[in-house]
């Protein structure tokens, strides 16, 4: 998403049309750097000397300098993460293939980013989409499994949509960032929500739908965008009704409008779904 555009109906058709999302190496929450890019970044498809094992994962082309074959776990979760967007979701799969390029350690991955992306400051993995395929690019590092599951899934959104509201991408990265037996009772995110509810704060859709630039998200900003989502798959059936509704008209290119809106009162039962949410 380029920076500077005005996050109103007017301007959505233009959301997340070029965007490049980029993590912080120490902390996934710190702002990404989002610009426009030249080019030479698509020459980031050239292997280096040689990948030691390629896969196919469901839509995903995995190269790797390592091999993949113990982390066939990993990668079968790679495959089912498609399916289970479109379960939850009601999407269509994504129409076109994604390219993923893992690197062995942080120096390969360092070397490789400054030879091939020079413009992009250093972060500990990237999503990239802008002509063709989109491209996930990481490094095997403590937070390896939960970086490719959020990166993927702004990947497998973008491939399946023509644009995506940022509070909403980064809502639903957040939430299907964890092991699919996370989401619903253990996301790390949960428990300082629950704090934030007791003492009264609360932050609206609304302020969330006007943030333009990833410049704008800090952590509390990433938090309220995953408990959002979170209601409008676990919370009432009128608010998965509208988000799938509203994914729908994403999918057909009518515009949407705002999801706020579309909700209605039924965003007053956003605090009692989290204080009465149990396993």
């Amino acid at each position: 998403m380029l920076a500077n555009q005005a996050h109103d109906e007017k301007a959505f058709p233009a959301l997340c049309a070029r965007r490049i999302r980029l993590l912080s190496g120490s902390n996934r929450f710190v702002p990404a750097v989002v610009l426009a890019i030249c080019a030479t970044l698509f020459q980031a498809r050239r292997a280096p000397a040689q990948w030691v094992d390629t896969r196919v994962a469901g839509p995903f082309v995995c190269r790797a300098e390592f091999s993949l074959a113990p982390g066939q776990d990993l990668l079968g979760e790679l495959g089912q993460l498609q399916r289970e967007l479109v379960h939850y979701l009601a999407i269509q799969p994504a129409s076109e293939p994604i390219e993923l390029y893992l690197f062995r350690d942080k120096r390969n991955y360092d070397r490789y980013l400054k030879r091939h992306m020079p413009e992009v400051p250093y972060r500990r993995a990237l999503y990239v989409k802008r002509q063709g395929p989109g491209q996930v690019f990481a490094y095997r590092s403590r937070e390896f499994e939960t970086d490719l599951r959020h990166e993927c899934t702004h990947a497998l959104l973008h491939a399946a949509l023509p644009l995506v509201p940022l509070w909403l991408d980064e809502g639903l990265a957040e939430y299907f960032e964890v092991p699919s037996h996370h989401r619903a009772f253990d996301n790390p995110h949960l428990k300082t929500l629950r704090w934030n509810l007791r003492l009264g704060t609360v932050q609206k859709l609304e302020t969330l739908e006007k943030k333009a630039t990833l410049s704008e998200m800090g952590l509390t900003e990433y938090r309220y965008c995953w408990a959002w989502v979170h209601f409008m798959l676990h919370g009432p059936r009128e608010a998965h009704q509208e988000l799938v509704n509203y994914l729908s008209d994403l999918q057909a290119g009518t515009p949407p409008g705002l999801l706020s809106r579309r909700l209605g009162n039924v965003r007053g039962q956003f605090a009692a779904h989290f204080k009465s949410w149990k396993r």
